[in-house]
């Protein structure tokens, strides 16, 4: 039997001569675009977010920088389900979910983080000034104060207390398909059964350097702890600076169950469309979810590193934001189920 210092030698050997031969070579992807940023987020939320995004963009500025000032214009609007005016948990507290990538592999994420703001500030903070990746809970909360973030007053907004209360009436739990989108919820202020929203946004600037983020206060009324995949970096979000970046949105479970954004990213790598690489991750999940796919939406936004853009929804209803102006476009998805 060869020693392991042996083994460790010839398989050493092996991987530098296939790092040499013709795959490694094959593999290689395109230069990324340089010249026209675009940025993409999901929801009608996006508008906004997208103009937040552009201010950073259009002059020639980082996709990092963009796509964290972008989702912290939808992190202060009055909301239902991003920011301090989400709905809360079945305990009544709000807890908000956030990660972010830039274009060399570096992330941060924080999870169940109470009274803070602007969370994906909290996980840019993380990704440069710690050797982490991930805070959750208390320990994210200790994190952001004592990098300077306020701690804001432990009370519901106006809007999220009175659907709260109006919740605790029968205190049960029920999915809403597309409650992402606000023509899809009731009119009036925040009460009502919305249920949860995520913004998630993508670009790549004039020097061809991609970034995403993503940001929400999940699920309202969701168990005590509960986390989606908003925050996991490779489920709710992923990037790599060589091929492109995926996000998702919608029932989070289910795209946790199969690394929903790093699978876009992959398929992209080995040569689909942003288009066809969202389409195909869909079709996954509705074929694990079986007859139950009819009972959720789960949503992809992709961006390959030429700039070319792509969205595929399980559901009728999903609408993404695209820019490649100062002037932002609203666009609905294609989808699976008819």
């Amino acid at each position: 039997m060869p020693s392991r210092r042996i083994f460790l030698h010839a398989s050493a050997a092996g991987l530098a001569g296939l790092a040499a031969g013709p795959l490694a070579a094959a593999a290689l992807p395109p230069a990324p675009a340089k010249g026209r940023p675009v940025v993409i987020s999901t929801w009608d939320a996006g508008l906004n977010a997208n103009r937040g995004a552009w201010k950073i963009l259009g002059p020639g500025g980082y996709a990092l920088d963009a796509v964290e000032a972008g989702v912290m214009v939808t992190e202060a609007e009055q909301s239902c389900c991003v920011g301090l005016g989400g709905n809360p948990d079945r305990d009544g507290i709000v807890t908000l979910d956030a990660c972010i990538m830039d274009d060399q592999y570096n992330c941060g994420s924080v999870a169940a983080l109470e009274r803070i703001r602007h969370p994906v500030s909290v996980a840019r903070r993380l990704m440069e000034r710690t050797p982490h990746v991930m805070l959750v809970g208390a320990g994210a909360q200790q994190f952001a104060v004592a990098q300077g973030f306020a701690l804001e007053p432990a009370q519901l907004s106006a809007d999220a207390e009175r659907a709260y209360k109006e919740w605790l009436k029968t205190s049960q739990y029920q999915p809403v398909i597309n409650i992402e989108n606000s023509k899809s919820r009731p009119t009036g202020p925040v009460g009502g059964p919305q249920n949860h929203d995520t913004i998630a946004m993508l670009a790549i600037d004039a020097q061809g350097r991609l970034s995403g983020s993503c940001t929400t206060s999940g699920m309202g009324f969701k168990m005590r702890g509960r986390v989606g995949d908003s925050p996991i970096i490779g489920a709710g979000l992923f990037v790599d600076p060589t091929v492109g970046a995926a996000a998702a949105t919608g029932q989070g479970e289910d795209v946790i169950r199969m690394a929903g954004a790093h699978t876009v990213v992959e398929l992209m790598r080995q040569g689909r469309s942003p288009q066809a690489a969202c389409r195909e991750a869909v079709a996954r999940i509705a074929a694990i979810k079986g007859a139950k796919a009819k009972d959720i939406q789960v949503a992809f936004i992709a961006l390959n590193a030429q700039g070319q853009t792509g969205s595929f929804a399980l559901q009728k209803g999903f609408s993404y934001s695209l820019s490649t102006t100062d002037m932002p476009v609203l666009h609905n998805s294609e989808f699976l189920l008819k």
